[in-house]
């Protein structure tokens, strides 16, 4: 039998008492919203991005920082988890750096930009595998007067330090989004959403490269994974990736880059 709400209501002052919130309303809401629900007491579900506006981000995180969780759900991605455990064991070396591509046609939310609801993900992947995200370091549009759509992104602190390269879009007919993680000893990659694998190739091409082989990973949907640890969480369980401060600190890079490439 199908399933619905069990009630519905208009305003958020009408909310009936309950164990947490998930919020899934549009990003220029969620500040609003957020400031609203905090006054309950309870744990937050929002999500990406954070919000859209720094200052917003960084009050609500002052605010109830340790209530709020953002919904990355690329966190929860068993590909990325399995590219994370790879680079954090060591098995590819020192990571030298990291590829993203996220691009596709249009976007259908209105209330912001694409460079809003595609580059947070990117940086949430990117995030879950080094364990921290170098500084924001340069942006170009790749369309010139579009950079609100189009977007190749760095994030770098030094020359020695891994390099984190994004490209997003919302002006490719046919949809990629792939992660490539390259490290001293051996590459892996996602290469596309629903993969149910992930490529290694162990050496460096044109040395003592190898043949890529793969690994399979799990195929259960990122969303549901990340909303079952949400509930875990308000029946005791650990914090969901991700907490409000890692919202913030995307939301950093975000304005950051954008500002880099004029936007």
């Amino acid at each position: 039998m199908a399933k619905g709400a069990a009630s519905v209501c208009g305003d958020c002052s009408l909310l009936p008492q309950v164990d947490g919130f998930v919020v899934a309303t549009p990003t220029v809401t969620h500040a609003s919203v957020l400031s609203e629900l905090t006054s309950r007491e309870r744990p937050i579900f929002v999500e990406k991005p954070l919000t859209d506006n720094l200052e917003q981000a960084q009050a609500l995180v002052r605010r109830a920082g340790e209530r709020i969780f953002v919904m990355d759900k690329w966190r929860y991605h068993p590909g990325v988890e399995a590219l994370a455990a790879r680079a954090k064991s060591g098995a590819l070396g020192d990571i030298l750096g990291i590829r993203t591509f996220r691009l596709g046609w249009d976007n259908p939310h209105r209330d912001v930009d694409a460079i809003w609801i595609l580059l947070p993900h990117d940086l949430s992947i990117a995030y879950e595998i080094l364990g921290y995200l170098p500084p924001a370091r340069s942006a170009i549009a790749t369309v010139p007067g579009q950079g609100h759509s189009n977007l190749i992104a760095v994030l770098a602190g030094s020359a020695e330090t891994c390099h984190v390269t994004m490209e997003v879009s919302a002006q490719h007919p046919v949809s990629r989004r792939s992660v490539v993680v390259i490290g001293s000893k051996a590459s892996a990659q996602l290469a596309d959403s629903y993969d149910d694998r992930i490529f290694i190739a162990e050496g460096m091409p044109g040395v003592n490269a190898s043949k890529p082989i793969h690994e399979h990973v799990d195929s259960e949907y990122p969303l549901l994974r990340e909303l079952r640890a949400f509930v875990e969480h308000l029946r005791g369980g650990p914090a969901p990736r991700s907490s409000a401060k890692e919202g913030l600190l995307f939301v950093e890079r975000v304005t950051a880059l954008r500002h880099l490439a004029g936007v």
